[in-house]
């Protein structure tokens, strides 16, 4: 599978007593209650280092990005959606619609494409059978047929697009059940204090679903 998601998971890494204690306050809970919630937890790990199932290559992704308000200038960048908005790259599973993988959030302007570059889906994604938007055009992930002015698609084409943006809602539907969490909405943590709101979120959005 060339480069595809490394096996090492950093759950015990990301979840160490210290992190736990910069969780509590994002939620207004105690580290304790932290500690018991992500005990029952499957592991979400970073994109940086994936867990990749035997039949990785056999079944269907969905990578996105989202923006999510951020306080951090150093990372928040004005745009036209969000003031000083982040965005966070993420992969679903499209069969079972579960959160496998999220990236480091980057400025908000920067485009998806990019931002898949740059934040590392690209290497991870390497071998597996992607869908994107039109936003990831050139990328070698499978996108929507491009309509060309003036000309319609062909039917086959249509019908190719109608499955695809069927498809590709799952993700779509994962960012919608994510942010109903308040710490999505604005995020007033510093540096790090997203990336590890967005895997607490995604971890209570796959127990969720799984439950």
């Amino acid at each position: 599978m060339g480069g595809v998601l490394r096996a090492e998971p950093l759950w015990a890494e990301t979840f160490t007593g210290l992190r736990m204690r910069q969780l509590a306050p994002l939620f207004g809970v105690s580290p304790a209650t932290v500690c018991r919630v992500i005990q029952r937890l499957r592991p979400l790990p970073a994109i940086e280092s994936v867990v990749c199932p035997a039949d990785a290559v056999e079944r269907l992704w969905i990578v996105d990005g989202t923006l999510i308000p951020f306080r951090d200038r150093k990372t928040g960048i004005s745009s036209r959606n969000y003031r000083f908005p982040a965005n966070v790259q993420v992969i679903i599973d499209a069969d079972t619609k579960l959160v496998t993988a999220e990236a480091r959030p980057v400025p908000g302007n920067t485009a998806d494409a990019r931002a898949r570059r740059d934040s590392g889906p690209a290497a991870v994604c390497e071998g597996l059978t992607m869908l994107a938007d039109g936003a990831y055009i050139n990328t070698g992930l499978v996108v929507p047929h491009r309509k060309r002015p003036g000309r319609a698609l062909l039917p086959g084409k249509e019908e190719d697009d109608a499955e695809h943006r069927r498809v590709r809602a799952r993700v779509e539907h994962a960012f919608a059940r994510m942010k109903h969490c308040k710490i999505l909405h604005d995020c007033r943590q510093r540096a790090n204090g997203l990336h590890h709101a967005v895997q607490a979120v995604a971890h209570m959005n796959n127990l969720a679903m799984a439950a």
